[in-house]
C-alpha cells in the first residue's frame, strides 16, 4: 500500500545552521584497496600496517586505536558534530574540495541563530596533509587542540584522503530532487483495529505534511506551516512517498518480503512500524541494508548492538529489569518469584531477561509457560497451582488472558503485571487481584502525562482520529514529529547515517524546546491546544525566539517531555530513548499512583 501525504508537526524546533562547502570538482577515482585502508583508520583507528593510529591532543595527550579514530567525532557520515563548545566541522569532500563560491548549508549548532562557517578555499592534498599532521588549516590558523595531530605516512595519508573522498557523496537511496520515499512494517498477528489506527494515522500525517510542502514551495508563502526558513530558500523540503509493507506467513519468509518490498522502491527509512511478535527480521534487515529503522512500536525490541535501529525503549525487557531492580533493593526480598508467560517469543523474552537479571541474588525464579493443551481459564488455574502463598509472581500476559483470571483468586502475596503486554492501567484485572497487584510501568503515570500529550490529543481531535491504543498512537505521532524535525535540520545532506547522528544530537534538545514551547500555550491560553486551533503551530522563527523564564514569568513547567515517556534522550551509540520504568499500583478509584520512583536500571 503506498501512501502519499504530510505533517503538520506540533510544534517545530527552530533550525539553526553554519556554513559548508558543496563538492564541485571531480575527483580522480581511488582503488578499492586504499578506500578500504581510509576506512579503517577512519573507523576503527587501525594503520594499514595493522598498527594502532596514534595522535595527539591538547599538546601531549596521546590518543591511540579506537580512542584515536576519526569517527569518534567526525561520525560516520563525516557530517561532524557540536561538542561542548566545540564545532567539529563536516570532512567529506563535498565539503573539503569545493570552491569558495559554490557552497552549501549543513547544521551544527542549533543554539545560535543563523551562525555560519567561515568560507574556505578549496583544500588541496598538501593542505589537508598539513592540518591532519600539524593541527593547522588552509587558512594558515591553528586548529582546535582537541583535535589530534596524526603521524600519517603517505600511504596512509594517500588512503585517508581516498576514504574521505567517497564519503557522504550522494543522497542515499529512496531521495531525489523532489521526494523521499519512506515505509511502514506491519507484521501479521497485528489486531484490526491498530493497524487500521496506525495506517489512518500515518496516511492523515503524511497529506498534511505534503500538503504544508506545496503551500511552503509557493511564492510569497507565509511561514505559518512546519518549514524552517533554510528550507524555504534553499528549496530542499521534499514530498514525502509512503509505502506500508504489511508482512504475511510464517517468520521465516518475512525477510524475503522485506528485501522484495526494498527492491520494487529502495526507502530512505522506515519509520514507525507495528508488531506484537518478534521484531527480529525487521531488524536484520535494517543493518543489512543499512536502512534506519525509526521508533516502531513493538513490544520486544532487539537489544543486540545495532548501528542503524531506533527504540523507545527495551520493552518488555527493560519491564524486567525495572521489577528486578525493585526486588533487589527492597529490604527483604522474596524468596521465589514464579513467572507466569504465553510460551511466544515475547513472552520467552521477558522471562529469559528477569532470570538473567537475578541470576547470583537471593531470588530464586521459577518459569510456568501457559499450557496450550489447555482452554485459557484452565491453563492459567494449572500456573496458579505452581504458585504458593508468600511467592512473589509476575504475570507476562495480555488483556485476554488478565481477563481471564476474573474467576480466579490470587495465590501469591504480591503480584507484578507487564504494562506493555497488559494495556497499562487499561489491563483488565479482576477486582479481587488489585489490592495485591502491580503494574511495570515503562510510561509517565497517566495523571502527569495529560500535560505531555496535550498536542498529541488535539491533533487527534483536529484530524478525526479515534483513539485506539493511546501508547502506540502517540509513539507514531511522535516518530513521524521528530522526523519532520529531523529532516528540517538535515536540509539537502539526505545520508542515512547523518539521519541517525542528527537524531543523536537534537532529541533532548528537541523535546525541551517543545516542553517550554507547549507551556507558553497553556500559560498564554488557559487550556492545551487552544493556539493550535486558534492560531495554527508557531513557527520555526517563533520558536527559536522563546526564552522561557519559568520562575519570573510563573509558568508551570512541571512535564518533563511531549511524548507518553517522561523524557526521552539518545547519547552517542544509544538505540533506545526511553531508559527506565515504574512500579505503580492501584489506588482508592482506580487511579494509578507510583509504588517506587523512576528506576534506571
Amino acid at each position: 500500500m503506498r501512501i502519499g501525504s504530510t505533517f503538520f508537526s506540533a510544534l517545530t524546533l527552530g533550525v539553526l545552521f553554519s556554513q559548508g562547502m558543496v563538492f564541485a570538482r571531480d575527483i580522480t577515482p581511488q582503488s578499492s584497496s586504499e578506500v578500504e585502508m581510509g576506512q579503517r583508520i577512519y573507523l576503527d583507528g587501525i594503520l594499514p600496517s595493522g598498527a594502532a593510529l596514534t595522535g595527539t591532543r591538547f599538546g601531549n595527550n596521546v590518543v591511540s586505536g579506537a580512542e584515536a579514530a576519526c569517527v569518534n567525532c567526525h561520525r560516520r557520515s563525516g557530517m561532524g558534530q557540536v561538542e561542548g563548545d566545540i564545532q567539529v566541522p563536516p570532512i567529506t569532500g563535498s565539503f573539503l574540495y569545493a570552491p569558495a563560491d559554490d557552497k552549501q548549508l549543513a547544521t551544527m549548532d542549533p543554539r545560535v541563530s543563523k551562525l555560519f562557517n567561515q568560507a574556505h578555499d578549496p583544500y588541496t592534498d598538501a593542505a589537508l596533509a598539513k592540518a591532519i599532521r600539524q593541527g593547522i588549516n588552509n587558512r594558515g590558523g591553528e586548529m582546535n587542540v582537541a583535535m589530534p595531530r596524526y603521524k600519517l605516512s603517505e600511504t596512509e595519508m594517500k588512503a585517508l584522503k581516498a576514504y574521505l573522498e567517497q564519503l557522504s557523496p550522494h543522497w542515499s537511496p529512496g531521495v531525489s530532487e523532489s521526494t523521499i520515499h519512506f515505509a511502514t512494517v506491519i507484521t501479521p498477528e497485528v489486531e484490526p483495529a491498530r493497524r487500521k489506527a496506525l495506517i489512518s494515522m500515518i496516511r492523515t500525517i503524511v497529506r498534511q505534511k505534503n500538503g504544508s510542502t506545496k503551500t511552503a514551495m509557493k511564492p510569497g508563502a507565509s511561514h505559518h506551516h512546519m518549514t524552517s526558513a533554510a528550507e524555504l530558500v534553499l528549496r530542499t523540503e521534499r514530498n514525502w512517498i509512503w509505502d506500508i509493507w504489511e508482512l504475511q506467513g510464517a517468520q521465516a519468509t518475512w525477510g524475503e518480503q522485506l528485501e522484495a518490498h526494498y527492491r520494487s522502491q529502495p526507502v530512505f527509512a522506515l519509520v514507525s512500524g507495528l508488531s506484537n511478535s518478534t521484531w527480529q527480521p525487521v531488524h536484520d534487515f535494517c543493518e543489512r541494508e543499512r536502512v534506519p529503522c525509526w521508533f516502531p512500536s513493538v513490544d520486544s525490541p532487539v537489544i543486540e548492538q545495532s548501528q542503524y535501529s531506533f527504540y523507545f525503549s527495551q520493552g518488555v525487557t527493560l519491564e524486567a529489569d525495572v521489577l528486578a531492580r525493585h526486588l533487589q533493593d527492597q529490604a527483604a526480598s522474596p524468596q521465589r518469584l514464579v513467572q507466569v508467560y504465553r510460551d511466544d517469543v515475547v513472552g520467552r523474552a521477558a522471562a529469559r531477561e528477569l532470570t538473567h537479571a537475578l541470576a547470583g541474588s537471593k531470588v530464586r525464579v521459577e518459569d510456568h509457560s501457559l499450557r496450550t493443551d489447555l482452554p485459557l481459564a484452565d491453563s492459567l488455574r494449572d500456573a496458579l497451582g505452581k504458585i504458593e502463598p508468600g511467592d512473589t509472581a509476575m504475570f507476562w500476559l495480555r488483556p485476554d488472558e488478565i481477563a481471564a483470571l476474573d474467576k480466579l483468586n490470587p495465590v501469591a502475596g504480591k503480584n507484578y503485571f507487564s504494562a506493555v503486554l497488559g494495556n497499562a492501567e487499561h489491563a483488565p484485572l479482576p477486582a479481587a487481584w488489585k489490592a495485591s497487584s502491580r503494574l511495570l510501568y515503562p510510561y509517565e503515570l497517566p495523571e502527569k502525562r495529560e500535560l505531555n500529550l496535550a498536542y498529541f490529543h488535539a491533533w487527534l481531535n483536529l484530524s478525526k482520529q479515534p483513539l485506539v491504543d493511546e501508547v502506540m498512537q502517540s509513539e507514531v505521532f511522535f516518530a513521524l514529529n521528530f522526523l519532520t524535525d529531523t529532516l528540517a535540520e538535515m536540509l539537502d545532506n539526505l545520508y542515512r547515517d547523518y539521519l541517525l547522528e542528527r537524531a543523536e544530537t537534537m532529541l533532548s534538545k528537541r523535546e525541551g524546546l517543545k516542553v517550554e514551547l507547549e507551556t507558553r500555550d497553556r500559560v498564554a491560553l488557559g487550556r492545551p491546544g487552544d493556539m493550535a486551533r486558534k492560531y495554527g503551530m508557531p513557527t520555526v522563527e517563533e520558536g527559536a525566539r522563546i526564552k522561557i523564564q519559568s520562575q519570573s514569568g510563573g509558568m508551570d513547567n512541571t512535564n518533563r517531555g511531549t511524548t507518553i515517556y517522561p523524557h526521552l534522550s539518545l547519547g552517542q551509540g544509544q538505540r533506545f530513548a526511553s531508559k527506565g520504568g515504574y512500579v505503580a499500583r492501584f489506588a482508592e478509584g482506580d487511579k494509578l499512583i507510583a509504588e517506587s520512583g523512576w528506576i534506571v536500571p
